[in-house]
């Protein structure tokens, strides 16, 4: 027999669970990207050896569920664009970020600063991604990120 509560929900009768051991073992589906999760070094520079907390306290880019972060030449700060859309390559990922827009005042007279993007072929808001190796990628066509990125890993 099952009851309603009194904001309109459903009140599970004894011996009904809420939830049956086979859905809270199913684990959750992955985006395409998951692969990508978490911190890389290089890019910007050849990168090192991406082990330790050296390489953790200062990645290059990093990847989580709907951002993309990273560093800049000129800003301590992370650079953060959000995700629009990930599609897989034959390769890797292409990513369509969400589109910034340039206003008002503020130090750059209304327009976006330069190195929001990754510098990738004429398109701030694509960011390709090509899968060199398990823990190796690199963003091809993008001059700002000439060099591999190697994924930042705890001591071996």
């Amino acid at each position: 027999m099952r009851r309603r509560n009194l904001l309109g929900g459903l009140l599970a009768a004894p011996g009904l669970g809420l939830a049956t051991p086979a859905l809270a073992q199913r684990p959750r589906p992955q985006p395409p990207h998951a692969w990508v999760f978490g911190s890389w070094t290089g890019g910007q520079y050849p990168p090192g050896d991406g082990v330790g907390p050296e390489c953790s306290g200062s990645p290059t880019v990093i990847f989580t569920r709907d951002l993309v972060l990273r560093a800049t030449a000129l800003d301590i700060s992370l650079r953060q664009r959000s995700i629009e859309t990930v599609a897989l390559t034959p390769n890797g990922l292409e990513f369509r970020l969400t589109p910034l827009m340039g206003g008002g005042g503020g130090p750059m007279g209304g327009r976006l600063p330069p190195d929001y993007g990754f510098g990738c072929a004429n398109n701030p808001n694509l960011l390709r991604v090509e899968r060199r190796g398990p823990d190796e990628i690199v963003f091809p066509g993008c001059n700002e990120f000439p060099s591999p990125l190697r994924r930042c890993t705890a001591a071996r």
